[in-house]
């Protein structure tokens, strides 16, 4: 099996088309399907599905492509390791972060790195925790700042960042601002919630502490943005449980503490490969981080 063939078929299943890879790839399409044709020979196993407008991965193909997604990240942070000892950092640093994720200045830490590090590539997406941790394990991730959404695996290890409870946030015109009171998950049921997809840290940790009070509750309004949410409670158009550091981002909004809401209810970590799998401009973005460099 050629590197090659792993790269090819990756291609593939991400274009999920032949065509697209091929030029995305800069080679001939008859060599490209040729290529493919090797690696199922070899692994006795059709990998894709073919049709006239695009492919589909059979289960082998599902089952070859986070093995292969790995093997080609150890390959590359081998070709940037050797890099960083001849003194220079080259290559690609793929990031991943929540919206607004606490004790991670994200854009401060990314232009320090950048002064640092002029060679090397800088790669930023958003996205849940849940779909940020499934990257970084398959290596399409060099790292992520998140919240914690599982303990520690073979291809994945969370590194504590920083820690906060959570907090109700609503109209200062809503009775729960008149009251004034400390809230319990009880007493919200029967409230109109603004919230995030339930694949965001901050959905996550609000869902478990319902659900550890037996308190069912229905998100009618759910947003995929920070501002989306804060502007959806400004109108007086439902409440939110957020991070407690929310309430800094929408002054004219009431935060109110929520019962047995500790310090550790919400938090925020660096997802990252095994140790022996980071890449050198991984370690350089954490090290920067954690002497505050960023």
């Amino acid at each position: 099996m050629e590197l090659r063939h792993l790269q090819h078929f990756v291609a593939v299943a991400e274009d999920q088309h032949f065509t697209r890879a091929a030029e995305r790839l800069l080679v001939s399409q008859s060599g490209l399907s040729a290529s493919i044709r090797a690696l199922e020979r070899e692994l006795r196993a059709p990998l894709f599905v073919r049709t006239t407008r695009r492919v589909t991965l059979t289960e082998a193909g599902r089952a070859l492509l986070g093995e292969a997604e790995r093997i080609l990240a150890q390959v590359r942070s081998a070709h940037e390791a050797v890099a960083a000892v001849q003194g220079v950092l080259r290559g690609t640093l793929s990031l991943g972060a929540e919206q607004c994720i606490a004790g991670v200045p994200v854009a401060k830490l990314l232009a320090a790195f950048r002064r640092l590090h002029p060679d090397v590539e800088i790669r930023l997406r958003q996205a849940g925790s849940g779909e940020l941790a499934e990257e970084v394990a398959a290596g399409r991730l060099d790292l992520a700042f998140a919240y914690r959404t599982e303990g520690d695996t073979e291809h994945l290890r969370s590194v504590p960042l920083s820690g906060e409870p959570m907090t109700v946030l609503c109209h200062p015109g809503h009775r729960r601002a008149a009251e004034g009171a400390v809230l319990t998950p009880g007493a919200l049921a029967d409230e109109v919630f603004v919230d995030f997809h339930p694949d965001w840290g901050p959905r996550r940790v609000t869902d478990a502490v319902f659900a550890a009070a037996g308190v069912r509750r229905t998100v009618p309004l759910e947003v995929n943005d920070v501002h989306g949410l804060l502007d959806l409670i400004d109108e007086n158009l439902g409440i939110a449980v957020v991070p407690r550091h929310f309430r800094h981002k929408r002054a004219s909004l009431t935060s109110l503490p929520l019962k047995d809401s500790d310090d550790s209810q919400y938090e925020t970590v660096a997802l990252l490969p095994p140790a022996e799998a980071t890449s050198p401009a991984a370690r350089a973005l954490m090290e920067l981080l954690e002497t505050g460099s960023g």
